[in-house]
């Protein structure tokens, strides 16, 4: 499976310090991801993307990402060093890659685009085979016609698309993109469901405009926890010890910057807290972080005595462990880190 990471800020970052300098930046998960046993596909080195917006807004360059994508693996890629020391973004999607669906190619790396909407995904939808045929006649043709790789993550993309009002529109508001995700989501269960398929699929999906971020942890199942993902956020994110030990600091009450990742970048346990299962976590343009629950057939309210009573092993066997399993070992001083 894959990992992702984004940053959110009200003032630029510079790139090396999401991708590059802290000791479990997104690259160094690429080949040492704390919060997964999978042994058959242990290395997210099937490529790798970076996308960003500039800072200020140039009307002859547009307002749509730069990307930079690569199917070499990221910590073997000296132009995304040297590029992440010069750039500085206010808004960065990350994400490295292990091959689930699609082959590994350019057209198959995140971050997806399509105007000035970047999207990416972390998980698998299961039996997409099946599934992207019944996925493909919902589309529009001019839907249709935008997708160039055979991931299940572009096809989800494009999907999302088709549930906007206006894929091309210059401006979104938050709850337009969060209504059209909890659609997108709705529409692949509702697939599911049609050709039989019982199998979760782990959508850990998430979009932005360049103003507002939606990120999604989400499996469609009442008994099993979805794919991990956090968030971190306060004023400063800094290094506070040589060798990459990144802190996020907290001066006051306001959030200058929030991140959200598939595994903590940094190994400070007070920095990160858990998304929840079959949530939807929202950044909105004045850098509010809204979690709301997606309620549908496989949402379980905290009332109900299944609540606490999701399983870890379907999110292990598909390459990830639940936070609350590894998150002891991950922080430990002893921990062991697997050198794979």
């Amino acid at each position: 499976m894959c990992r992702f990471v984004i940053y959110k800020g009200t003032a630029p970052v510079q790139l090396s310090h999401l991708l590059t300098r802290p000791c479990h930046s997104i690259i160094n998960q690429a080949f040492d991801s704390r919060l997964r046993l999978d042994r058959r596909r242990p290395i997210n080195g099937d490529g790798f993307g970076v996308g960003w917006y500039d800072s200020v807004y140039d009307a002859e360059l547009g307002s749509q990402p730069c990307i930079f994508t690569s199917v070499t693996p990221a910590w073997n890629n000296v132009n995304l060093t040297r590029l992440a020391e010069k750039i500085k973004s206010p808004l960065v999607f990350a994400h490295v890659r292990a091959t689930t669906a699609g082959s590994l190619s350019l057209d198959n790396c995140h971050p997806f685009v399509h105007g000035k909407l970047m999207w990416m995904h972390n998980g698998g939808i299961a039996d997409f085979p099946k599934v992207k045929r019944k996925l493909q006649q919902a589309l529009p043709d001019e839907i249709f016609d935008i997708v160039n790789g055979n991931t299940d993550s572009e096809w989800a993309f494009a999907l999302f698309l088709s549930k906007l009002p206006n894929a091309n529109a210059k401006c979104f508001t938050y709850t337009t993109l969060k209504q059209a995700m909890v659609d997108t989501i709705a529409h692949l269960n509702a697939i599911a469901a049609e050709m039989g398929i019982t199998e979760p699929s782990l959508m850990n999906f998430c979009v932005t405009d360049g103003e507002s971020v939606i990120a999604t942890r989400y499996i469609s199942s009442r008994k099993d926890e979805a794919a991990s993902l956090w968030f971190s956020s306060g004023t400063t994110f800094s290094e506070y010890a040589k060798g990459g030990h990144y802190k996020m600091s907290k001066a006051d009450k306001r959030e200058n910057i929030i991140m959200i990742a598939s595994e903590p970048l940094t190994f400070e346990k007070a920095d990160w807290m858990e998304i929840k299962t079959n949530h939807i976590a929202v950044i909105t343009p004045k850098m509010n972080l809204l979690q709301i629950p997606i309620i549908d057939e496989f949402y379980v309210p905290p009332s109900d005595p299944e609540y606490r009573g999701r399983g870890t092993t379907f999110a292990a066997e598909k390459g990830f462990l639940s936070p609350r399993r590894a998150i002891g070992a991950m922080y430990a001083p002893e921990a062991p880190v697997l050198h794979l």
